[in-house]
């Protein structure tokens, strides 16, 4: 028991740190309402 727990923290620790040194814009804070987080859409051109 003491083994799986002592492998997902290393597990969780090694992800956290890649997706840290990614250099993405990563949110860790769930979803983002109220803000825009996506580019506007692009004028249609007719």
């Amino acid at each position: 028991m003491v083994k799986i727990i002592i492998a997902f923290v290393v597990v969780a620790g090694a992800a956290f740190y890649l997706l840290s040194k990614g250099g993405g814009d990563v949110s860790m804070g769930g979803e983002q309402h109220g803000t825009e987080t996506h580019a506007p859409a692009a004028p249609s051109q007719k």
